[in-house]
């Protein structure tokens, strides 16, 4: 059996543009805590190998800590550890995988083309390619078979299952037919799960943790475990702070108590995004977010209440406000999926009866 520890897609040093300056400065000291408990659980799980499948970092610039605290991690995974780069941090003579001496248990493929190393303590091979430009449209699997009777056979790369992809496509075809053992990509955040195509393992371990709103929930990084025709994976979570969107149904229900009877036990170290929904009048956010933010690392409001239906029937009246609800009624009759018409329809009662202005 072989022992893997699966990851990709770091994005060391990302901007953080959604947090205010001093909290990306922390999240990104956060994210360089991530490599070192990679590297302890590389150690308590005794992995005889490390895959990292591209994007370890966000571009080609990099902080001097960032660069050392990489290699320092690597260097204290007590197995071999493959990497190959990505469309974000493509190998290139300036990068910092080519100017770093990195330790010597840390192989970088280098090439656009395939390349193979043997592990015959491990009586498998690892193959691996690099990314030269942050597009590339070859298929990394385009014309690759591995040998048969070569003992296990591993790939390492960075790429997309998505057709026509600009960021090496390749096809569950493809897969099928390569003759590996097991795959190991990296460029979709959101983990795949262990899936299998003809004799071929294969996965996406998605990101470590995190960045924004479209990466939800528990990250972390893949444990494998490798015979012949047969594989399982763990999830091993890495992340210290998690994004979550959470919908609260405020529906006869001060908004406040809605909120506080639906959050998880601790949200302190995370980051949340709070969408507000069903019927009654037009909630106070700024007044709300000064209540709840404490509670958590970040947090943002979003109204998505309705007006309230006995408030529409206010449309039969012989009045300005009864033909203004009428004509709003109509508009959200026919796109009731559009939040425009909702909030148009608070801003003109509110301006039409002379109430005090509701946020947004």
């Amino acid at each position: 059996m072989i022992r893997i520890i699966h990851g990709a897609d770091f994005h060391l040093d990302s901007p953080f543009s959604g947090l205010s300056p001093d909290q990306a400065a922390r999240r990104r000291g956060e994210q360089r805590e991530l490599l070192g408990r990679m590297a302890q659980a590389a150690r308590e799980r005794a992995a005889d190998l490390v895959l990292l499948a591209g994007d370890l970092l966000d571009s080609e610039r990099v902080f001097q800590e960032t660069a050392q605290a990489l290699a320092r991690a690597l260097g204290d995974i007590p197995c071999p550890v493959f990497l190959s780069p990505g469309n974000h941090d493509f190998w290139s003579p300036r990068s910092v995988y080519a100017t770093l001496d990195w330790p010597e248990n840390v192989h970088i493929f280098s090439s656009p083309q395939m390349e193979a190393v043997e592990l015959p303590q491990l009586g498998c091979t690892v193959w691996g390619r690099a990314f030269y430009d942050s597009r590339q449209t070859d298929s990394p699997l385009a014309g690759f078979r591995a040998p048969e009777g070569k003992g296990v056979q591993i790939m390492c790369v960075h790429g997309d299952t998505a057709p026509q992809s600009e960021y090496g496509p390749l096809s569950p075809a493809e897969i099928e037919t390569s003759g590996l053992d097991y795959l190991a990509l990296g460029h979709i955040h959101q983990g795949s799960g262990l899936r299998r195509a003809g004799r071929t393992f294969w996965a996406y371990p998605g990101c470590p943790e995190g960045r924004g709103f479209d990466e939800l929930g528990q990250k972390g990084v893949l444990y494998v475990e490798l015979e012949e025709d047969r594989a399982q994976a763990q999830l091993l979570p890495l992340g210290r702070r998690r994004y979550e969107i959470l919908p609260v149904d405020v529906t006869g229900k001060e908004p406040l108590e809605a909120v506080l009877a639906a959050l998880p036990q601790d949200t302190s170290e995370h980051i949340y995004r709070i969408v507000l929904t069903g019927e009654g009048e037009s909630p106070n956010l700024p007044a709300l977010e000064r209540e709840l933010a404490p509670r958590f690392y970040g947090l943002t409001l979003r109204d998505q209440t309705r007006l309230p239906t006995d408030l529409w029937k206010r449309r039969e009246e012989d009045t300005l406000t009864g033909l203004f609800l009428r004509a709003m009624w109509t508009k959200c009759q026919e796109e009731p999926e559009e939040r425009t018409y909702q909030m148009a329809a608070r801003f003109g009662l509110a301006a039409l009866e002379g109430g005090e202005d509701v946020s947004l």
